[in-house]
C-alpha cells in the first residue's frame, strides 16, 4: 500500500485507530521484555549484597565475642 502524503500515511487508509495502538502496544511489550530482566538483576544483587553484608557483620560479631559461626563447609 502506498500513500500520497504523510497525512495519508498517518491515517493508514482509515485504519489508524487500529494500526497505531497495535504498534504502541507492541512497543510497550518489547520495552517490558527488555526492562524486566534488568530490574530483576538489580533487585537480586541488592538483596544478595545486603545478605552478604548482614552475614559478614554477624560473623565478625560472633568471632569478636568468641562464638564462632560455623558453615556446613567448615566441618569437613
Amino acid at each position: 500500500m502506498s500513500f500520497d502524503s504523510f497525512t495519508d500515511f498517518i491515517a493508514m487508509g482509515g485504519h489508524a485507530g487500529y494500526v497505531w495502538p497495535a504498534y504502541g502496544l507492541g512497543l510497550v511489550v518489547l520495552a517490558a521484555l527488555v526492562l524486566a530482566p534488568i530490574r530483576a538483576r538489580r533487585r537480586f544483587f541488592a538483596v544478595e549484597g545486603e545478605r552478604v553484608r548482614r552475614d559478614g557483620a554477624a560473623r565478625r560479631e560472633a568471632n569478636r565475642d568468641g562464638h564462632g559461626i560455623s558453615n556446613a563447609s567448615d566441618s569437613t
